[in-house]
């Protein structure tokens, strides 16, 4: 599922200098705005183990700037995404990559349940096979 999230406010920059209420008000804004988007977008409740996360920041203009900033910038409208879909962030593997510069910048984001590796079974699998009996 894709999505497409604003650009976060240049206030959350981790190399910006604000006051800490700020920055706060700012981040819970971003956060809900995100949050709304969201759930408009049909991102709702995710049944899933972890997911793949692919971040795509076009920033608004052609300056430098550096992917890690961008992701930390992001930081809060991820918290956000990780409310809509139910997926704790910590079982998030992320993917930032940084795109061309787009008027007002934006994020695209792609979120795809994350396999496990070859041979694992998650809990709910290994549950199932243990009341059919399959398993001691």
């Amino acid at each position: 599922m894709n999505i497409t999230l604003p650009w976060p406010p240049a206030i959350l920059n981790p190399n910006r200098r604000a006051h800490w209420a700020v920055k706060a008000k700012a981040a819970a804004k971003y956060k809900r705005d995100c949050l709304v988007l969201a759930q408009g977008a049909g991102l709702r409740a995710l049944s899933w183990d972890g997911m793949r996360v692919t971040l795509t920041f076009h920033p608004p203009s052609a300056r430098r700037a550096d992917l890690d900033n961008m992701l930390a910038a992001a930081k809060s409208g991820l918290d956000g995404l990780a409310i809509a879909t139910g997926v704790d962030d910590s079982l998030w593997e992320i993917d930032p990559r940084k795109g061309d510069p787009v008027k007002g910048g934006e994020v695209l984001v792609q979120v795809e349940p994350l396999a496990p590796p070859d041979g694992w079974q998650s809990i709910g699998q290994i549950a199932q096979q243990m009341i059919k009996g399959q398993v001691r």
